[in-house]
């Protein structure tokens, strides 16, 4: 889905790019599109195609913040207005263990969880009218709000971009990197074979010199080389 995605962007206009990224992104809190798109991707699929010159990096960049500052705003007014419950309707019901989760983890981090919940999809969906059902003040949520929506908005389209920089270097790249591991691999098994092989000759040298050392001794009841056995029978009657 997200090549296709990232063909379908690429054959639209710049004007176009920027409005279907903003729609993308403020609708993803809104209108809890988070389930099915995340904002997030298309933040990067716009930053990718700003790094081919197709849309400009700084108009997306801002368009990226403001949509996810207006779209968690727009979260924030439909939890205040509806109260719990928005927690019935569809889309919610078939997560209701994760949106408790998502509520629980409001409930210990407050304000904090506004800024937070900007950089994990479900909760950029679920945190905003949760805030607005608690009442949080609103001043208080869009300072948490804007900030993050600021880190993420721009993290994310500059990831993009330097990915889609980064990728036509490496493609150039592919060839050389990969004969240079080939290489690699061919002389690691050379030298692997030239230490196993030194060591089978050293042990088979190891092993030839011992019957060498030992033919100088006799057996259990044997003289000793050159002994005549007269010698030998002298030494037995004076034992």
């Amino acid at each position: 889905m997200l090549s296709s995605i990232t063909s379908w962007l690429g054959g639209l206009s710049g004007p176009v790019v920027y409005a279907v990224v903003g729609a993308l992104v403020y609708c993803e809190d809104a209108l809890f599109f988070g389930f099915v798109i995340p904002g997030e991707t298309a933040a990067i699929i716009g930053g990718a195609l700003a790094s081919q010159d197709r849309v400009s990096i700084w108009w997306l960049t801002l368009i990226v913040v403001l949509a996810a500052i207006a779209g968690d705003s727009t979260g924030y007014e439909i939890g205040r207005r509806f109260g719990p419950a928005l927690l019935t309707t569809r889309p919610l019901r078939r997560h209701r263990a994760r949106v408790e989760s998502a509520r629980a983890f409001y409930r210990r981090k407050g304000a904090v969880a506004v800024f937070f919940s900007r950089f994990i999809a479900f909760l950029r969906a679920v945190i905003p009218p949760t805030a607005g059902m608690s009442r949080m003040p609103y001043p208080t949520f869009l300072a948490f709000n804007a900030l993050g929506g600021l880190v993420w908005g721009v993290g994310s389209t500059l990831l993009g971009y330097f990915a889609g920089t980064a990728y036509s270097r490496i493609e150039h790249l592919a060839g050389e990197v990969g004969a240079l591991l080939v290489a690699a691999v061919v002389i690691a098994a050379f030298v692997v074979w030239r230490v196993r092989r030194r060591r089978r000759l050293q042990s088979a040298g190891g092993d030839g010199g011992r019957p060498e050392a030992r033919s100088g001794e006799g057996r259990p009841g044997e003289g000793r080389p050159g002994e005549r056995p007269e010698e030998r029978s002298e030494e037995r009657s004076e034992e």
